[in-house]
């Protein structure tokens, strides 16, 4: 698939454009700067060989191929599971739990760490793999569904929460996607499952995420779970969205996060949308949802029956006498 270049001078952005289009464009001025899918930030022209040289690298993909090629098939709508069919070899790898069926010739293999590499590898690797998963808040451990038979099997995972399920193909994102944490469900064996840290300070401590999010590495399909409905929304160059920090399910490499006071101090305060929201610019695709667990859990949090197990009354402004009269007592 051939990527889209972006080049900007002088402040003024020119794109997208395929290689060839962006190659002739900067060989004949290579006095500005320019970006694809797959890099960090925006680079001088001069310093892109491939741009100057008029050459294509011989490959894009910042993970070299190495994940297992699934299929797969999303059931449901408010409540969604994915079935992914697997051909004799092959494996996916998945989150402790999110098993919801598998046919009786895919075998289970619990893995300390990721599930990513080999069963060969090191004690010190499985271990780095294992501790990146805990700074995290996943399980040290994951499970991996290989294929042992003949013909195609299924197997099936379910998210933990109603809400979408997103399957997203890495080597279309350059090869590495970064992710709030819980949010990776399951994937093709191959695909690593690292840590990703804020760059700021204040963006780690107040960023609603945490410090730490999950990086997607490799070139082959995840599946990431968003709350409630989902919109993906592709950033131009500098472009940029103001999001509830909580909304936030993943974006590209390529998209910058950063923190804003939501307004004056009376609107921070008593906005109900906290001091701050995450400030996100592109370019890149992000994804967002529209109901976050964590303002699901605290809604129900309030609703639940305090003080030994009563209720609150909820629905009755006369609280207990009107459950009476309801007849709910």
């Amino acid at each position: 698939m051939s990527q889209e270049w972006y080049l900007s001078y002088n402040g003024q952005q020119i794109g997208p454009m395929d290689f060839a289009q962006a190659a002739a464009r900067a060989q004949a001025d290579p006095n500005g700067h320019a970006w694809r899918q797959g890099m960090a930030e925006w680079l001088p022209i001069n310093q892109i060989p491939e741009l100057m040289s008029g050459q294509p690298p011989a490959g894009s993909a910042l993970v070299p191929g190495k994940a297992d090629e699934i299929d797969y098939q999303i059931h449901g709508h408010e409540s969604q599971f994915v079935e992914v069919e697997l051909d004799p070899g092959e494996s996916a790898v998945a989150e402790a739990g999110a098993m919801m069926y598998k046919d009786a010739s895919i075998g289970m293999t619990t893995l300390f760490g990721d599930g990513s590499g080999s069963d060969g590898g090191g004690f010190m690797d499985k271990l780095l793999g294992a501790g990146k998963r805990l700074l995290t808040g996943e399980s040290l451990f994951t499970t991996v569904f290989t294929h042992n038979g003949s013909g195609k099997a299924k197997v099936a995972f379910a998210a933990p929460f109603p809400g979408t399920i997103i399957p997203i193909s890495l080597a279309d994102m350059g090869g590495r996607l970064i992710c709030q944490k819980d949010s990776f469900l399951c994937a093709a064996k191959g695909v690593s499952i690292g840590i990703h840290f804020q760059k700021k300070i204040l963006t780690g401590l107040f960023g609603g995420e945490g410090f730490i999010m999950q990086k997607l590495e490799g070139d082959g399909l995840v599946f990431v779970q968003a709350g409630g409905t989902l919109l993906e929304r592709e950033l131009a160059p500098g472009e940029q969205l103001h999001v509830d920090t909580g909304c936030l399910v993943g974006m590209q490499d390529s998209v910058q996060f950063d923190l804003q006071q939501a307004g004056g101090v009376k609107t921070a305060l008593f906005g109900g949308e906290g001091l701050f929201f995450a400030n996100l610019q592109g370019p890149g695709k992000v994804w967002l949802q529209s109901l976050p667990f964590s303002r699901l859990a605290g809604r129900m949090l309030e609703a639940a029956p305090q003080g030994g197990g009563r209720d609150q009354g909820e629905g009755s402004a006369l609280g207990g006498l009107g459950d009476l009269l309801m007849g709910d007592n």
